[in-house]
């Protein structure tokens, strides 16, 4: 993907049944994330509020963190009941404890499980519900817009006009935000659809003023103002193709300068449509199954498998790089398909009884599990040549 898959990610904890480990009233439950780290480790994230003789808490406090598709983020929410002042975890009663991936979660949307103790026994009946949402403002903005009758900046020939929009930040300040491309030797340009994020053009605030300057394009970087304006989004969604919202293009030196000044050209927006843009965790969260499909070269350009240097090599802990990268990957798809099946072909090899040249093939996983069966046992033979297009084809 050309954008990378990270966005913010809510979670919400609520339990049911919690053992109760107070004599006279009820636990006092607190639920604390943990995060599990590259160097195998855990760390805590955040935790809830305490919540007073409680057995079946919902927690306010929610969870924000990041989630990354393309990591498998192991996280533990460990449930306590709260009996002192002290930050430390290691005096409290622990009520269970709940491990899973955030890609669980989140191709789940709603996650109920039981919690478990330190031992692996059952919490009694106690159960754990993680609900996760989406942090974003996935609106953008879709204008269609023209303009005409601008000034003409250019000695030869005609003006070459683009729009640049412009958000006003906390300070004060004026951000660009968009610019449009260039309309060449035209003073009646119809710029091509575009669209802005929402937030990134006014913070979602329909009424945040929004300014918009016409500039005639030069090639050495001196681009000539025509003019400028300002809106708000409150207005611009009123505009249709039927009924365009139009402004006038103002140049303040020349308004200044010419007592019959009117305008420097109007600019009019036909069209402005906000919609809601899907994120990939929209279409996940929304039941989308991913799945892949698995190629092996056993071709003999890979090298002799007894030798280190081929990619077909079994280590002697039982892998190779074909195995590695397969399982890489399959750790983080799984989450996200039912059956948790990948095809694996392979191609390039030379397949008994005929021992001609197979270019596809169903893998067929023997003893061990792994390719190691199938070249260490004499059933296929690598062969100098493949077509890895039948491969691509099949599964595109």
């Amino acid at each position: 993907m050309a954008a990378q898959c990270v966005t913010k990610v809510e979670l919400t904890v609520s339990c049911s049944s919690l053992l109760d480990r107070d004599v006279g009233s009820k636990s006092d439950p607190l639920c604390v994330l943990l995060q599990h780290t590259s160097g195998h480790q855990w760390y805590e994230v955040d935790r809830t509020e305490r919540i007073k003789n409680c057995l079946d808490p919902k927690f306010a406090k929610r969870f924000l963190i990041d989630y990354y598709f393309e990591l498998v983020q192991k996280l533990k929410f460990g449930v306590f009941d709260i009996d002192n002042t002290t930050v430390e975890l290691s005096d409290d009663d622990f009520l269970g404890e709940f491990e899973c991936t955030l890609g669980q979660i989140v191709s789940s949307k709603t996650l109920t499980r039981p919690l478990v103790m330190k031992n692996g026994k059952p919490a009694g009946k106690g159960k754990i519900t993680i609900t996760a949402e989406e942090v974003k403002d996935n609106r953008v903005v879709i204008f269609e817009v023209e303009a005409r009758k601008l000034d003409n900046k250019d000695f030869f020939g005609k003006s070459d006009p683009y729009l640049e929009f412009h958000k006003q930040t906390s300070e004060g300040n004026w951000l660009m935000v968009h610019r449009t491309e260039v309309i060449k030797n035209n003073l009646n340009p119809v710029w091509r659809p575009f669209k802005i994020s929402l937030n990134s053009l006014c913070y979602g605030d329909m009424d945040k003023t929004i300014k918009v300057e016409c500039y005639d394009y030069d090639s050495d970087g001196s681009h000539d103002l025509i003019g400028t304006f300002q809106t708000t989004m409150s207005k611009l969604k009123e505009a249709s193709r039927h009924s365009p919202v139009e402004f006038d293009c103002i140049n303040e030196k020349k308004r200044q300068k010419k007592k019959s000044y009117k305008n420097s050209g109007i600019v009019s927006f036909k069209h402005c449509e906000i919609i809601t843009e899907c994120t990939f965790l929209d279409y996940i969260m929304g039941g989308c199954q991913l799945n892949f499909t698995v190629g092996i070269d056993f071709t003999g350009s890979n090298g002799d498998p007894r030798s280190p240097d081929s990619l077909h090599y079994i280590s002697p802990n039982g892998v190779n790089e074909y195995l590695t990268a397969i399982w890489s990957v399959g750790m983080v798809i799984q989450d996200y398909d039912a059956d948790k099946m990948f095809p694996a072909l392979g191609f390039g090899a030379q397949i008994p009884p005929s021992w001609q040249v197979n270019d596809m093939w169903d893998v067929i996983w023997g003893e061990g599990g792994n390719e190691r069966f199938l070249i260490r046992s004499g059933h296929i033979q690598l062969h100098t040549s493949s077509i890895y297009s039948q491969v691509s084809h099949e599964f595109p």
